[in-house]
C-alpha cells in the first residue's frame, strides 16, 4: 500500500496508515525481543537447576520476574490499538450531592490521577476549576499529556464512590460521597468536526481559580454551550480570554468527538443515563476507608486492600485490569 504511488494523495489516511505501520512494528520488534530474551533466560535457569548454583537461581528468577512484567507490558499495548488511544486526554470531575464531603472527594480525586500523570512523567495542565464552599471542589477539568494517556485512562468514567469517617463531621461518623470523572482524548488537529456558530452560547465570566489577582480583575473565563447536544466546556486557566476561548473550542471539538465515537459503538444512551445522577447504583468504582479498607471496581471485579496507595495514584493495576476484561 505504501509503495503505492498515489499513497500520498490523502495525506490524513497516509499518515494513519504510517501511524499503524509504526505501531505494529514496534510490537513485533519488542515480542522478538522478549522471545530471545525469554530462552536464554530460562536456558541458563535451566543449566544452574543442574549445578544447583542457587546464586544463578535467585539472579534467574528475578529476571524472569522483569521478563513476565515486559510481556504484561506488550500485552497491554495489544489494548490500545485504537486511534484516540495513543492522545493525551481531558479529564473532567464533578462532585456528587453532599455539599462539602463530595467536594472534598472530587478533589482527592483528581488528585489521585495528577499523582498517577507523575509517577508516569506526564505533563498535568488545569484546564478549569470551580472551588468548593469551604473545602475541595465542585468541578474541575485538567489536561493529561502522555504516551497512550487516552487509552490507558479511557475506561476511568463514571461514578466513583467513597466510604469514610468524615473529617468535616465533629461527631466522627461514617459518610458516604460520590464524584464523576468523564475522560475523552484530546483530538489531533487533523480530525475534523464541524461547528457551526449559531450552534454556539458563548459566556464569559471571571475567573476563581489560580493565577493571581490578574485573573480576576477581567472577566476573562470562557464558557461555551453547544446547544444541539447541550455539551458545556470552560477554561479559566488563561489571562486572556481569546485564550480562554480558544482552549474551549479545542475542548468542543474533543467532546463532539468522543460523542459521536460513542453514538457510533450505541454506548451513548448508556453514558448519558450514568450521568443523570451521581450517587447509588452507578458507581463504577468504591473506595472504601472505614470500617476496613478496600477498593473495589464494580465492572471487573479487581480488588486492592491499599486505598491508601491508590489514591496515591497507584492505580495501574485498575486500568490494566479494566483494559483486559472490558475490551477483550
Amino acid at each position: 500500500m505504501i509503495e503505492k504511488p498515489d499513497f500520498w494523495q490523502d495525506k490524513k489516511n497516509a499518515e494513519k496508515v504510517l501511524r499503524e505501520k509504526t505501531y505494529l512494528e514496534k510490537l513485533k520488534n519488542d515480542f522478538e525481543l522478549i522471545s530471545s530474551e525469554s530462552k536464554d533466560l530460562f536456558d541458563i535457569y535451566d543449566l544452574a537447576l543442574e549445578e544447583n548454583n542457587n546464586e544463578i537461581i535467585g539472579e534467574t528468577t528475578s529476571n524472569i520476574k522483569i521478563l513476565f512484567n515486559k510481556i504484561k507490558q506488550i500485552e497491554i499495548r495489544c489494548f490500545l490499538s485504537n486511534d484516540n488511544d495513543t492522545f493525551d486526554s481531558y479529564l473532567e470531575f464533578h462532585a456528587g450531592a453532599g455539599g462539602t464531603e463530595s467536594q472534598d472527594w472530587a478533589d482527592m480525586l483528581r488528585r489521585m490521577y495528577m499523582k498517577w500523570a507523575v509517577k508516569k512523567d506526564f505533563k498535568i495542565e488545569i484546564i478549569s476549576e470551580h472551588k468548593g464552599d469551604e473545602a475541595g471542589i465542585k468541578s474541575s477539568i485538567i489536561k493529561i499529556k502522555g504516551d497512550y494517556a487516552n487509552g490507558l485512562l479511557k475506561n476511568e468514567s463514571g461514578i466513583h464512590r467513597l466510604v469514610r469517617i468524615s473529617p468535616f463531621d465533629s461527631g466522627a461518623r461514617r459518610h458516604t460521597s460520590f464524584a464523576s470523572v468523564w475522560v475523552y482524548p484530546v483530538i489531533s488537529e487533523n480530525i475534523d468536526i464541524e461547528i457551526l456558530e449559531k450552534d454556539l452560547r458563548i459566556d464569559t465570566y471571571r475567573s476563581s481559580g489560580a493565577g493571581g489577582q490578574h485573573v480576576n480583575t477581567t472577566d476573562s473565563a470562557v464558557r461555551i454551550t453547544h446547544l444541539p447536544t447541550k455539551i458545556v466546556v470552560q477554561c479559566q486557566n488563561e489571562r486572556s480570554q481569546h485564550k480562554n476561548k480558544e482552549t474551549c473550542m479545542n475542548m468542543l471539538r474533543a467532546r463532539l468527538y468522543d460523542y459521536e465515537l460513542k453514538k457510533k459503538e450505541k454506548e451513548n444512551e448508556n453514558l448519558e443515563n450514568s450521568k443523570s445522577e451521581i450517587g447509588w447504583g452507578h458507581q463504577i468504582r468504591s473506595y472504601v476507608l472505614h470500617p476496613y479498607k478496600m477498593v473495589k471496581d464494580n465492572r471487573t471485579n479487581f480488588e486492592s486492600s491499599s486505598p491508601e496507595k491508590v489514591l496515591g495514584g497507584d492505580i495501574d493495576d485498575f486500568l490494566e485490569s479494566s483494559l483486559y476484561k472490558l475490551n477483550a
